[in-house]
Formats: C-alpha cells, structure tokens, sequence
C-alpha cells in the first residue's frame, strides 16, 4: 500500500494516519491504522492523548485514501467535509501509546457527494467512535476555490 503523506494532499504533521492496511473498492471500504505519540497532531499531555473528537479527522482522512485509490491512485486531490452525523464516543481520548483502527465504508455516492459509514476500533477491535461523514470532492475543486476567495 501506498504511505499516506503519498495519498493524502495534507503535509506532515497534519498527515493523522500511519498506514492504509486495505482498501477494497469493489465493496466500498478502506481500513487504516494510526498509533497516539506525543509526536501527533492534536496531542495532549494533561489528557495522555487525542482528544476522541479528532475522530473525526481521522476518518475524513482514511475517506482522503479510499477516494485515492478509487481514483486509480493519481495525484491526491482536495474535499471538503460537509457534516459528520450520529457521531457517537464512548472515550475521552486515544490513549498515548495505544494502536487504532479505522473503517470506512462507502454508502452512498453521486460521484461528487459521498457518504461513509465509520468506525474506530481500539487495539482488542472495541468500538470507540463512530460517525457518518458527508463529503464533497470535484474535478474542477480548485475552481470552485477560487470562486469563494
């Protein structure tokens, strides 16, 4: 699999995810892993982690790897996160030291809008967060850019 400062048009350190473990575009998913450091964006000493509510960036950015290889793998592009809905945790923060997964499953799609059902589960596959996130990517993104400068 490709590294996702490849597949994501974000430059470290804002690049989240450590590893794209599978993508299958012929059942609409992708898993990703990422492991809490000091050294990750977003960290917190007093909490001894991520804060869980960067959840949602974690699971904007395996969305970014999924479109990347549904793409046919070409040059990452921008989109937008639109809403994330029915977002529900049952932690306070990703724990320093502790390894995570995130699932992303595609249900909804009308080739610019998309919809991804998404869960993140802990080192023992526990459920800790879970979200639907509505997203928004074009051919012509950096028009439409432009347009609202």
């Amino acid at each position: 699999m490709d590294k996702p400062e490849k597949i994501l048009p974000h430059k470290p350190p804002m690049v989240l995810i450590d590893e794209v473990i599978d993508v299958d575009i012929d059942k609409l998913f992708v898993k990703t892993k990422f492991e809490v450091s000091p050294k990750k964006m977003f960290f917190n000493s007093k909490m001894g982690g991520v804060p869980s509510i960067t959840g949602v960036e974690f699971m904007a950015q395996t969305i970014g790897c999924y479109a990347y290889y549904a793409n046919g793998r070409k040059t990452p592009k921008a989109g937008l996160l639109l809403s994330v809905r029915f977002y529900k945790s049952s932690i306070d923060c990703f724990k320093n030291n502790e390894f995570y997964t995130v699932c992303a499953k595609q249900v909804y799609t009308n080739n610019e809008i998309s919809a991804f059902d998404c869960i993140i589960y802990d080192k023992d596959e526990n459920e800790k967060v879970s979200a639907t996130i509505n997203v928004f990517q074009s051919d012509n993104m950096e028009d439409l850019v432009k347009e609202h400068d």
